[in-house]
């Protein structure tokens, strides 16, 4: 159920301020909605899976901190995560 190494790879790629940037808010709220959609797959076909449905909830509540913290912090940067995450509405 996790992100395969291959696709971080290419998400911290696609998100990175700079080259090894691993821990920008950009890049953990990418890998973030990833093993969010990764879950929601799981969800899909496991209906009872209340474990699973718990873990997303607070991966969730965690991208929507990050998310907040990176509008207050930079405007720009939230924006363009946004659009390319198609996150919000």
């Amino acid at each position: 159920m996790s992100v395969q190494k291959q696709d971080k790879k290419k998400i911290m790629g696609d998100f990175a301020q700079k080259k090894g940037d691993t821990g920008s808010p950009a890049v953990q709220v990418a890998l973030l909605t990833a093993r969010i959609e990764n879950l929601k797959n799981h969800l899909e076909s496991h209906k009872k899976d209340n474990h699973s449905r718990r873990w997303i909830m607070i991966m969730v509540a965690k991208r929507r901190k990050m998310l907040s913290y990176l509008k207050r912090t930079d405007a720009q940067t939230y924006a363009e995560v946004v659009e390319k995450l198609s996150i919000r509405k």
